[in-house]
């Protein structure tokens, strides 16, 4: 599970403080090729993405229902500031489908 496997959800489970159900993206990338990286993590959030907006999840993981969602990207490295601020503009996309994006160190 990571960024190169776009079949898998890496993991699903609901936050034991709030209840939220979470989405995580497991990234072990490094950054020393920004645009690979950027690309891959794209291509991810829009899997994860559509897994939502077709409802998929909610077939898959029936709590889901009528709780919050979160995708957390969790990093083994520091991201970039360009990765930052594509972290960004994917949390504005989520917003639309009432999700959020976080990220953090691992």
């Amino acid at each position: 599970m990571s960024l190169d496997n776009l079949e898998v959800i890496d993991a699903v489970g609901t936050d034991a403080r709030n209840g939220t159900i979470f989405l995580a993206i497991i990234d072990a990338w490094d950054w020393s090729d920004e645009w690979i990286h950027l690309n891959a993590l794209q291509d991810k959030l829009n899997l994860y993405f559509e897994f939502v907006e077709s409802g998929r999840i909610y077939e898959e993981y029936p709590a889901a229902n009528g709780r919050y969602l979160r995708i957390d990207v969790l990093c083994k490295y520091p991201i970039p500031d360009i990765g930052l601020a594509f972290l960004e503009r994917a949390s504005k996309v989520a917003a639309q489908l009432n999700m959020t994006v976080t990220h953090r160190l691992c």
